[in-house]
């Protein structure tokens, strides 16, 4: 199908590496939200069959290329320490990527049955002027049929292949906007959330702190022992089981001393991980909108104020060419908060992050250069690019810095592994002691400790400590890795956990009484607090006989934190249900305890409305078509599920997990 779209024109080469699967891997992940549920097969599924979705196979391989994709794609986040946390990344995303390849075939299951298609034309304009155009069509030329296919067989890809997965995302998007379309919102929704948003309060506000009452607590021995007596179930066995050992620590940073990395070593390592050096074209970007107008009540938009909102930005742009300063009008005429008040500029964007129309007029201008109007379905814009970048691989001079760490790094850990086994085999033979005189590492004689506890020399443990704990007495000598490297060692002797007296944890007991005894009382004070503030309709009356510190607020936002309330949004929220004069019940923040009374409430303007009623709109038309569409695909994944449409093998499924953790 590619074929038709070859142009005339010496093609720009671009290595095409992961960028792909990269791509198509995050289509799904933003077109879909949260993940599906399935059952577990019944009966033999084939081997390596990690799912069937109406019919049709997810194979254990697509969910490690994607897995693997998805990894890569975040990866990029993390920099320098990319390469060390990858089989950290590949393991996590394994999950993911099993449900997002189902959730993918389910909705592409659904589309067909609703007869949704994609043509050829949609096709070749989203490879000629899509996110794939930087790659396929440098300059607006195609690269060629040869280079095409070879640049696709690079990541194990037939042109059929990829431009059906690119069908099928154009196929995808058409349902979520086709369930999501039917969104609507009221101008009596509109106006509701701006005045909730929007509304003001000041208000006093009384507060009583539990470390306050809890000062004021002095039990005697005879409470305490009650209260023991009382939990004593809370304390079976809350001294924890210890543990001696003696060991030897192999270290990792002494064996990378010893380590030399050459160039082979980096030639290799960058031949293998050439796709995290790549760096994608990007162009920085300013731009100045003008909003295109929002629908009518009828859903329809008005000719007559769109043709006015491009009237606006042809006269802007009559202003530029004839010597106005670019970020002058920006500040002055763009209606994007984000970007006006930076003079318009955007930054640096990589292909896929705007608007088809808005990137296509980005990376086709040259440097310096201002476009004409650009139509997009959010408004009208005047692009400038300030800055580009052709897409490159970075040398090998350029990561060298990089990848030596970490190939230092890798060797060290081999070393250390085989000095650690050899250790571990004079230790059981010889015993610890002898074995590790002979290599000249230092025995650890360590107190009893608990699981949770730190060892000279070992820093942070978690899976030494696991091994500890799960030895039998008298069991041979073992190792196990620790952050320092790898750990011999021996185990002495155990101490079960146990149950303490109350004279061991009296200290104990009496804190927690106390923590118990000042919740309580903080709740019935703020209780009489309210009760009193009420009867009297005096908070400051009531404050003063309870001794509660009264204080008063600003006109404070649903937003807002307070001191001593917190958030308003949570609890202290019913201050904007209550009219001034009325007093609060009981709010509890943690600690505290507090309850309010409204002086004034502020109501926002028309005014007001008029500048946010658009962004309010726009944040409640996104919210409903986000909930319509996750509605949707949760109805139909258990439409699916009943009618045995979908359908997870479980133990292909743990295989495949448990594969890659002990990648890691």
């Amino acid at each position: 199908m590619i074929r038709f779209l070859q142009k005339s024109g010496q093609a720009t080469k671009y290595v095409l590496g992961g960028l792909l699967l990269i791509i198509c891997a995050s289509m799904v992940i933003t077109l879909i939200p949260g993940g599906l549920g399935g059952e577990v097969f019944s009966g033999n599924p084939g081997q390596g069959v990690i799912a069937k979705v109406d019919g049709g196979d997810i194979s254990a391989e697509e969910v490690r290329s994607t897995a693997r994709q998805m990894a890569q794609q975040e990866a990029q986040r993390y920099g320098e320490m990319a390469a060390k946390i990858m089989p950290f990344l590949i393991q996590q995303e394994t999950t993911r990527a099993v449900d997002q390849l189902i959730n993918r075939q389910a909705l592409l299951s659904e589309a067909k049955r609703m007869g949704l298609r994609v043509t050829p034309e949609e096709v070749k304009d989203e490879l000629q002027h899509g996110r794939y155009a930087a790659t396929f069509f440098p300059g607006g030329n195609f690269i060629g049929q040869a280079e095409y296919e070879d640049m696709l067989q690079r990541v194990n890809l037939t042109p059929t292949k990829f431009e059906e997965a690119i069908g099928n995302d154009i196929v995808i998007t058409k349902l979520q906007a086709f369930i999501s379309g039917s969104a609507s919102v009221s101008d009596a929704e509109i106006h509701a959330e701006f005045i909730k948003q929007n509304s003001k309060v000041k208000f006093d506000y009384a507060v009583l702190k539990q470390d306050d009452l809890r000062k004021g607590l002095h039990p005697t021995d005879a409470e305490l022992k009650a209260f023991y007596e009382t939990h004593k179930a809370s304390y079976a066995n809350s001294v924890p089981e210890k543990r001696k050992v003696k060991y030897a620590v192999i270290e990792t940073g002494k064996a990378e001393a010893g380590v030399q990395v050459t160039p082979d070593d980096l030639r290799a390592y960058y031949d293998q991980h050439r796709d995290q050096y790549r760096v994608p074209e990007q162009v920085k970007v300013s731009h100045i909108w003008i909003k295109m107008p929002l629908p009518g009540a009828d859903g329809k938009v008005d000719d007559k104020a769109v043709a006015e909102a491009q009237h606006r930005a042809e006269d802007l742009l009559k202003q530029l060419k004839g010597g106005a300063k670019f970020e002058d009008v920006a500040k002055k005429y763009s209606e994007d908060p984000g970007s006006a008040n930076g003079g318009g500029s955007l930054g640096w964007i990589g292909r896929g992050q705007l608007a088809a129309e808005f990137e296509k007029a980005a990376f086709s201008l040259p440097k310096g250069q201002i476009s004409d109007v650009v139509k997009s379905l959010d408004g009208f814009h005047i692009v400038r690019v300030d800055d580009k970048q052709e897409a490159h691989l970075k040398s090998i001079d350029e990561v060298k810095s990089q990848i030596e760490p970490v190939l230092k790094h890798q060797k060290g850990q081999q070393a250390a592994q085989k000095k650690a086994e050899a250790l571990l085999k004079d230790a059981r033979a010889q015993g610890l002691d002898a074995a590790a005189a002979t290599q000249g590492v230092p025995v650890i004689n360590s107190d009893f400790f608990g699981r949770k506890d730190m060892l000279p020399g070992l820093g942070p443990a978690t899976q030494f400590m696991d091994a500890v704990f799960s030895e039998a007495e008298k069991s041979p000598a073992d190792m196990a890795p620790a952050s320092q490297g790898t750990v011999v060692f021996q185990l002495l002797a155990v101490k079960p956990a146990s149950t303490p007296t109350f004279e061991e944890i009296r200290s104990r007991v009496e804190e927690e009484f106390k923590n118990e005894r000042s919740s309580t009382l903080l709740s019935q004070k703020v209780q009489e607090l309210s009760d009193r503030a009420k009867a009297e309709h005096d908070l400051k009356r009531a404050a003063r006989e309870l001794g509660a510190t009264l204080k008063t607020s600003d006109f404070v936002l649903p937003d807002a934190q307070v001191p001593d309330v917190g958030s308003m949004s949570g609890q202290a929220s019913v201050a904007f249900t209550l009219k001034p004069g009325e007093i609060s019940g009981p709010i509890n923040s943690g600690t505290d305890a507090v309850v309010l009374a409204v002086l004034e409430d502020q109501t926002p303007t028309d005014a007001d409305y008029a500048a946010k009623r658009d962004q309010i709109r726009d944040q409640l038309l996104l919210q409903k078509q986000q909930e319509r569409f996750g509605l949707f695909v949760a109805g139909l994944v258990d439409e699916m599920t009943k009618a045995g449409k979908i359908k997870k093998n479980a133990e292909e499924i743990k295989t495949l997990t448990k594969s890659s953790e002990q990648g890691m």
